[in-house]
């Protein structure tokens, strides 16, 4: 199998296979997560009081628009791939056999119930009136 290398990070797999795509993925997602990570920094830190936001001020004010909430879905739905797919790769290297199995079974299944939890709360969280 041939790959190619680069000077930094993972080389890039040969072929056109879930590696790549996955590869591609890690990428992209890397590049969102830079921009809505920075993002949050700027509204939760820069734009807004941090004394002021408390649960209730989240509630009633920035989750009161479908914006941020799909933002903030969003965000953690990159990190939750993100972070996942990394930990998968880790497995891939190191783990072999029916180990590697069993382990790319299970972080499948706790991703899965992750998203799942995730998205759950954030579309099914009720909106607070202001008072």
């Amino acid at each position: 199998m041939s790959t190619r290398y680069s000077r930094v990070g993972r080389p890039r797999p040969a072929g056109r296979g879930l590696e790549l795509a996955i590869w591609f993925m890690m990428r992209l997602t890397g590049l969102g997560l830079f921009v809505l990570a920075l993002t949050h920094f700027m509204i939760t830190h820069v734009l807004y009081d941090p004394a002021e936001q408390t649960a209730s001020w989240i509630a009633q004010v920035r989750w009161s628009s479908l914006f941020w909430r799909v933002f903030d879905w969003l965000l953690l739905m990159l990190v939750l791939f993100h972070g996942f797919m990394g930990v998968r790769t880790v497995i891939v290297d190191y783990a072999s056999g029916r180990a590697r199995r069993v382990l790319v079974i299970g972080l499948y299944l706790i991703a899965l119930v992750l998203f799942v939890l995730g998205t759950t709360v954030v579309t099914t969280l009720p909106v607070v009136p202001k008072a």
